[in-house]
């Protein structure tokens, strides 16, 4: 919503009203940059004459167009867009007429009179989407018309160009912003470096595996000499086997039973953690 959108708001009118023109097929009739004979006889409080209406001046036109278009729809009032869509239907088939279109769109008593309940009802709904609806509404009442075969072409077009026009000046509605760049790599980082439950609870996922107890040479070692010494001790010799041997043989079967069982339980505590 802003008083300043009057201005392109008039230049669009302007711009397809053009100057002169007395069409036979018209239901106006002669009418000068869109304002009709009766409207400026009205204006100026006296029967005008049409050269009078040639001799109008851009000024002058100008006072009218806010005086008895855009402030009868409330322009200043209206959020910005809507307010150059319905001013321009304003023009084409009267503020009564286009208030009432409004008004329907929102729900609202239609008195022809745009408000305070009609600018509440405004500011509350879609500014995009009423524009969208006010200008289909526009068209369907356009294509109702007898003078529709003669004229419609062109009033398609404008209707068409009002809503891009209206859709131009419409304000975006504040969005959240998105993380900076500077938090979202502390995010990144600070997941990167967060270990997941698995990896804090089982250290044997993020260390290097376990060997298997079958592929340890001192396991295998420690196991020789120990059936070493369970022969001797069942009476059967060894070549070559004497006391200092035996002695380091009884410590390293006990060294290696040791070692077993230890590899062992740890074997079963590894598959018992992984998932």
């Amino acid at each position: 919503m802003a008083r300043t959108t009057f201005e392109p708001a008039l230049a669009f009118v302007l711009r397809h009203e053009g100057g002169f023109a007395d069409h036979p097929a018209d239901p106006g009739g002669a009418t000068n940059l869109g304002i009709t004979l009766a409207t400026l006889s009205a204006w100026r409080g006296r029967a005008a004459t049409v050269a009078d209406l040639r001799a109008l001046t851009l000024d002058e036109a100008a006072a009218i167009y806010r005086a008895r278009y855009w402030d009868a729809v409330a322009g200043d009032a209206l959020p910005a867009g809507l307010d150059l869509v319905i001013f321009d239907a304003a023009v084409n088939s009267g503020p009564a007429r286009a208030a009432r279109w409004l008004q329907a769109l929102l729900a609202v008593p239609a008195d022809g009179v745009i408000g305070p309940v009609t600018l509440a009802a405004a500011r509350e709904a879609g500014t995009a989407g009423l524009i969208a609806s006010f200008t289909a509404r526009r068209q369907a009442f356009v294509e109702s018309l007898p003078a529709f075969r003669t004229f419609g072409r062109g009033w398609s077009r404008r209707i068409a160009a009002a809503r891009v026009a209206g859709l131009a000046l419409v304000v975006p509605e504040p969005s959240t912003p998105s993380p900076s760049g500077k938090e979202t790599l502390m995010k990144t980082e600070s997941h990167k470096n967060m270990e997941s439950p698995m990896q804090m609870e089982n250290p044997a996922t993020s260390a290097d595996p376990v060997k298997p107890a079958y592929a340890s040479r001192t396991l295998w070692a420690n196991a020789i000499g120990l059936a070493a010494l369970l022969l001797s001790w069942w009476g059967i010799t060894i070549p070559g086997l004497d006391t200092v041997v035996l002695q380091d043989s009884l410590l390293q079967g006990i060294a290696g039973f040791g070692f077993v069982a230890s590899s062992l339980f740890r074997l079963v505590a590894t598959r018992r953690l992984m998932p």
